[in-house]
C-alpha cells in the first residue's frame, strides 16, 4: 500500500510539474494593467429592442363626433442589426477593481407592428400599419469592473454599470416617438487578451432602460387624426439592448 501511495503521490508531483511548464507562457503587456490610466477605442454592433405595456380597449370620437371603439396591439416584431463606435477611458482602484468610462454612439433601428383588431382590409385581416424607429443614441456608460487575476495572457471579467443616453433621432410624425433622454442600468461580461501589441477585449453586456421612455405628448402633434389611435394603443414601454463590443486598448 505505502509503494501505491508513493507510485500516485509521484506521478501527481511529474504531472503537476509538466502542466506547471505547459502553461508558462510569455507574458504579453505586463505592465499595462498597473498604469492608473489607460486609454482605447471601441466598436461592435448592438441590438435595439422595445417592449410595449398595450393601452387596451380604446373609445375613439370622429370629427362628426361618433364614438367607436378599437383595440389596436402594438409590438417590436423585428431586431435589426446596428453598429456601435466610441472610446473608452479606464482607471485602477486596485489589483482588481477598475472604473470605466465609454463614451458611445449606438446606431440602429427597431420594426414596429401595429395590428387593428376592429378593422378588416380586403384580405379579411386585421388592418396593419408599421413604423421603423431608427435611433441614434449618444451613451455615458459609467461601469464598475472586477477582473479575475491574470492567467497568461488572458484575464476574464464581469462588470456593472449605469448607462445615461440621450437619443438623436425621431420623426414629427412617427406614429411612435421615445423620450429624447434615458437611463439604463447595465451588466456583462468579458475577457482581456493581451496581444504583443496591443489587449484586444471582447465583452457582451445587456442594457435595461429603467422607467417609461414614450414620449406621451407626441400624439398631440400628430396632424394625421387616424394615427392618434395607433399612437394611443401603447401606454408606456421599456427599453433594451444587446451589445457585443471590442475594445483596443
Amino acid at each position: 500500500m505505502r509503494r501505491i501511495l508513493l507510485t500516485i503521490v509521484m506521478a501527481v508531483a511529474a504531472l503537476s510539474t509538466a502542466v506547471a511548464q505547459i502553461d508558462r507562457r510569455v507574458q504579453n503587456k505586463p505592465y499595462i494593467d498597473l498604469r492608473p490610466l489607460h486609454f482605447g477605442i471601441l466598436i461592435g454592433i448592438n441590438l435595439q429592442d422595445i417592449e410595449f405595456e398595450n393601452t387596451g380597449p380604446q373609445t375613439i370620437i370622429d370629427d362628426d363626433g361618433t364614438k367607436h371603439e378599437e383595440l389596436i396591439l402594438c409590438d417590436a416584431d423585428k431586431w435589426n442589426p446596428g453598429f456601435s463606435v466610441g472610446v473608452v477611458g479606464e482607471m485602477r482602484l486596485s489589483d482588481n477593481f477598475s472604473l470605466r468610462l465609454t463614451p458611445t454612439m449606438h446606431f440602429g433601428a427597431k420594426h414596429l407592428t401595429f395590428i387593428n383588431t376592429k378593422v378588416i382590409d380586403e384580405q379579411g385581416q386585421p388592418l396593419r400599419q408599421t413604423q421603423d424607429m431608427k435611433n441614434t443614441y449618444v451613451s455615458l456608460p459609467v461601469n464598475l469592473k472586477f477582473a479575475a487575476p491574470r492567467w497568461n495572457n488572458h484575464r476574464p471579467y464581469i462588470m456593472a454599470g449605469i448607462n445615461p443616453t440621450i437619443n438623436l433621432t425621431g420623426g414629427e410624425q412617427d406614429i411612435l416617438r421615445i423620450k429624447r433622454y434615458n437611463t439604463m442600468a447595465e451588466i456583462g461580461l468579458g475577457c482581456d487578451f493581451y496581444l504583443p501589441f496591443f489587449k484586444l477585449i471582447p465583452e457582451l453586456k445587456f442594457c435595461f432602460g429603467l422607467g417609461d421612455v414614450l414620449d406621451h405628448n407626441h400624439i398631440n402633434e400628430l396632424r394625421d387624426a387616424n394615427l392618434k389611435a395607433y399612437a394611443g394603443s401603447v401606454r408606456s414601454a421599456q427599453s433594451k439592448m444587446i451589445v457585443l463590443t471590442f475594445y483596443f486598448e
